[in-house]
């Protein structure tokens, strides 16, 4: 067995522990479920007294001693009515056992020695020796609604991490706490760059002046590189029909995470939740030649999804969302040499964020649920799953293979990319789809005078401003390259004699584009230099008396310190050359 895939057993097999461990210490304890997540584990409860996180250590010290015993984990598969006798105080567990009844899958069981007995399919390990109990921790506590539905009852959830070794849980422990420190949610009221209001409503993010600048400033990098690439930018409304919805596909596949409808003039209409079925509309708009394409259309389209409550985080996941979007018409013959553009295309954005990890992934279809997760068309799943794979590995980039992960409409490349405290987040999309040109009747003549259908390429290398924004804010702590950052030098007149100094320059760093500040409050300069440096803003700029005469700045550079004197067009050049080269 892997490394890898042993640590998953590890991991599954904690949260037996734990829920063993919760049943000892408090018997009445109603089970959830326990499942591995991508660092360890957690395990839904309810309970009958509240339990707060000074508890945890009992617990942890609990499943310390089950370590301790070696006890054996076995699996055994028993017919529905044993499973209801067995788990009968267990309400969530016999609301599963019927599902499975339904279903008509095999229960199965798995027993932990004779002190725990769990339904679940597994995997385990074979004997808790192989679990090192210095290398798991229990870390929080936090409510979730049991099968995520708002209208069932409150568990608690217990987090748990798990790894193989005490090195490797201490190294993880140590990233959580730098990335407490840079959390984009604390960040983002502290730089004032986005707010939530409850009068507005949950997962509706609202972009203050200095969060906009940073938005806009990515919208500008994105316009750019796009129009050098051959994107046509196009805009389309917020809502349409919902016969748009029917013929995407969307409904049924995707309604649950859409906005209910609403009536109007007796027709349904919904808001949309993403661009595609707008720009296969304007592709259809005129008949297409072969000559055309490909065809690139791209849009920062506004998008709004309805996700859970429970499940919406700051700006990585939201209700609310402006994606880098565009859709890519293509030719047969054209299909992996533009999809070999596109990952380019990200890996050119990832060098400039200064992002030195990045991980692929293919997302693939599960043939079991075709039909009902997926579009019904075996042998285009088969055909398109092979043409990512072959693209990625003509690139030769690191990626990995994820059955039932794909879009309902086609195969996908999804990209993990990493901060630079190595905390890894999922942004950029690459999608294959074969099944929506057949759905909007998509078509060009070829060279043959014959009409044909063409492929559609989904791409959004940076991800919604919202989970990039997010993203950044935590990559760079809130210390912003000076291209990005909403202030990108600050000027501190010692005195008010130098003010008008101070009004000189700020004029003519602005005319030359620079996003500058004054700040001529009676402050000491010591005070000012550390609520500059707290903002973090690129550049302190200091004049007295004697810069005034000398026509200089004294110069301060956010993480290096003092630069000393500088003549003001020499900085002028410098600093423009930076944010114009997005260095």
């Amino acid at each position: 067995m892997s490394k890898e895939s042993n640590i998953e057993n590890i991991r599954h097999s904690l949260s037996h522990l734990l829920a063993a461990a919760i049943l000892k210490k408090y018997p009445d304890t109603k089970l959830g479920i326990g499942p591995t997540i991508e660092t360890g584990f957690y395990y839904d409860f309810l309970f009958a007294k509240p339990i707060n996180e000074e508890d945890l250590a009992e617990f942890e010290k609990e499943i310390k001693s089950l370590i301790n015993k070696n006890l054996d984990f076995k699996s055994e598969e028993i017919t529905s009515a044993a499973a209801k006798k067995l788990l009968k105080d267990q309400p969530f567990k016999l609301e599963l056992i019927a599902e499975l009844s339904k279903e008509k899958s095999p229960i199965s069981i798995y027993r932990t020695g004779d002190v725990f007995t769990d339904l679940c399919r597994g995997p385990h390990v074979k004997n808790t020796k192989e679990i090192n109990p210095d290398a798991f921790k229990l870390t929080h506590i936090a409510g979730a609604y049991w099968k995520g539905n708002e209208k069932n009852p409150m568990l608690t959830r217990i987090y748990g991490l798990a790894f193989n070794t005490k090195k490797e849980l201490d190294e993880y422990i140590l990233m959580m706490e730098e990335a407490k420190k840079r959390d984009h949610r604390e960040l983002g009221k502290k730089f004032e760059l986005f707010t939530f209001s409850e009068e507005i409503g949950q997962g509706l993010p609202i972009w203050l002046p200095n969060g906009t600048i940073i938005k806009d400033e990515i919208e500008n990098l994105a316009k750019e590189k796009e129009s050098a690439e051959g994107y046509q930018r196009v805009s389309t409304p917020i809502i349409t029909k919902e016969d748009l919805f029917i013929k995407s596909g969307h409904l049924p596949h995707y309604k649950e995470s859409m906005y209910a409808p609403m009536d109007i003039d007796g027709e349904n209409y919904y808001l949309k939740p993403m661009n595609c079925p707008f720009h296969h509309t304007i592709y259809s708009s005129k008949p297409r030649s072969y000559r055309e394409l490909p065809l690139r259309l791209a849009e920062y389209g506004l998008c709004h999804r309805y996700e859970k409550s429970g499940e919406l985080q700051g700006l990585m996941r939201v209700r609310s969302l402006s994606m880098n979007d565009a859709h890519i018409y293509v030719r047969p013959d054209q299909v992996r040499d533009e999809i070999k553009k596109v990952i380019e295309l990200h890996e050119y954005y990832y060098k400039l964020f200064g992002i030195k990890k990045a991980k692929y992934r293919l997302s693939l279809h599960d043939k079991k649920e075709l039909g009902k997760k997926y579009f019904d068309m075996p042998e285009a799943w088969k055909e398109n799953e092979q043409i990512l794979r072959e693209v990625l590995q003509d690139l030769k980039v690191d990626f990995y293979e994820a059955e039932n992960e794909a879009a309902f409409y086609g195969p996908k490349i999804d990209i993990q990319i990493y901060s630079i405290i190595g905390k890894e987040y999922t942004l950029g999309t690459v999608q294959l789809d074969f099944a929506q040109p057949q759905r909007f009747n998509l078509k060009y003549i070829d060279e043959n005078g014959k009409e044909v259908m063409p492929y559609v390429i989904h791409r959004a290398p940076l991800s919604t401003h919202e989970r990039f924004i997010g993203f950044l804010i935590e990559h760079y702590a809130g210390a912003f390259p000076t291209w990005l950052s909403p202030v990108q030098a600050i000027i501190l007149p010692i005195s008010e004699k130098v003010n008008n100094y101070a009004k000189e320059i700020s004029d003519s760093l602005i005319s030359s584009g620079v996003r500058v500040k004054i700040d001529d409050s009676n402050e000491t300069l010591g005070k000012k230099i550390r609520g500059a440096e707290m903002k973090k803003i690129p550049y302190i700029l200091v004049v007295g008396e004697k810069e005034a005469q000398a026509g200089t700045i004294a110069v301060r550079r956010y993480g290096k310190g003092d630069l000393g004197a500088q003549n003001i067009k020499k900085f002028t050049e410098e600093i423009t050359a930076e944010i114009k080269n997005r260095v």
